[in-house]
């Protein structure tokens, strides 16, 4: 995975869990992330159980073929993204790829996944400033996807021109 170029957003240490700075100037990152993800196979996008109001929830069915209980935020509540001016995402990583994720600088442990009271895989990534890091956004959401339907690739992030 490739470094995230620049420091860290500044977060809110609590919940609700926000990012404070480093939004794009404009929507387009986040229209290319969601359009990247709109193929997922048997993702229902509604309104989050957890999250700020206007926030996109993408959730599975439950089924034979769903991952661990701790591939889920709540119920069947994989991932997230907050509405503008945040447009950050919470997701669930396996553990090696939430790890990969935060050493890179793409992400940090979400604060109640630090006391336990969530997976300790669940993550905010950070918003996607333009396309490029549109794309290692969407690739960590569909690890996410992986982890939650119980396939588990390896984490992959870019597009498909290797970007």
């Amino acid at each position: 995975m490739p470094q995230r170029p620049g420091p860290r957003p500044s977060t809110t240490p609590t919940n609700p869990h926000t990012q404070l700075d480093q939004q794009p100037s404009d929507d387009q990152p986040r229209q290319r992330l969601v359009e990247q993800l709109a193929d997922l196979p048997g993702v229902v996008w509604a309104r989050s159980l957890i999250s700020v109001p206007g926030a996109q929830a993408l959730m599975l069915p439950r089924g034979p073929a769903q991952g661990p209980p701790e591939a889920f935020m709540i119920d069947a509540e994989f991932a997230h993204l907050h509405p503008a001016p945040d447009y950050s995402l919470h997701l669930v990583l396996p553990p090696a790829a939430a790890e990969a994720a935060i050493e890179a600088g793409w992400a940090e442990q979400h604060p109640i996944a630090r006391l336990g009271i969530i997976s300790p895989g669940a993550v905010m990534v950070y918003a996607p400033r333009d396309a490029h890091e549109a794309d290692i956004a969407a690739g960590l959401v569909r690890a996410s996807y992986a982890y939650a339907t119980g396939a588990e690739p390896p984490l992959r992030t870019g597009d498909q021109s290797g970007h």
